[in-house]
């Protein structure tokens, strides 16, 4: 594990492990998260769990099902936990947003490249500064802060596959996003969300309709 202290986050990545594949059990997973998360550090071992469901890939397809558009499945929401299977569209970028909480994330298939973000004092002309980034791949697990701010981009020419983790409710907490272009703060809207998602679908069919 590679862990590093920032003052703007916390940030702890573990490479994938070569050891004996674990065929993957959701049930399972899902009932060890939430063992975990009574724990005083919940997110060190949450983080051996993922990595574990991670391990062999074709036991989580056969679960989960082969990635074929961009969408957040929800796999558990609880007021403890909240665990997606979250896929990206090829080229799919995700603006700066945070969580309110802390949060693991695993890849299972392609390539996820997060950007960190540190706020500014309020009086400067941006709102937002890069801070940091990590390119994830397969089998690799991240963990995250509360307080990180970070962006998410696909770089890949087919679709990502990422199991995301959280230390609460995901969906009950207001949070926020920031503009990608000015970097203004707003409110984190779900619908506009879904909407982002829908238009890289979008263009995913148009793509694959121009190449057929």
């Amino acid at each position: 594990m590679v862990g590093k202290k920032r003052g703007y986050n916390t940030l702890h990545l573990t490479l994938a492990s070569r050891g004996p594949a674990m065929k993957f059990d959701l049930d399972q997973l899902v009932s060890d998260c939430r063992k975990a998360v009574r724990e005083n550090a919940p997110q060190a071992p949450i983080s051996e769990i993922l990595a574990r469901s991670l391990s062999d890939r074709a036991s989580l397809v056969s679960a989960l099902g082969e990635p074929k558009r961009a969408e957040m499945q929800k796999l558990y929401q609880g007021s403890d936990l909240t665990i997606l299977n979250v896929i990206w569209a090829p080229w799919m970028t995700l603006l700066p947003h945070n969580h309110k909480m802390w949060a693991v994330i695993g890849i299972y298939s392609g390539r996820e490249d997060n950007i960190f973000w540190r706020r500014l004092p309020a009086d400067s002309s941006r709102r937002l500064e890069a801070a940091g980034a990590k390119a994830l791949c397969e089998k690799d697990t991240v963990e995250l802060g509360e307080d990180i701010i970070h962006s998410v981009t696909n770089p890949i020419g087919r679709l990502t596959g990422a199991i995301h983790i959280y230390g609460g409710d995901f969906f009950g907490v207001q949070r926020s996003e920031w503009d990608a272009e000015t970097f203004l703060e707003r409110a984190c809207d779900g619908d506009r969300m879904a909407r982002r998602f829908e238009q890289a679908n979008t263009f995913l069919r148009r793509t694959l309709s121009r190449d057929a």
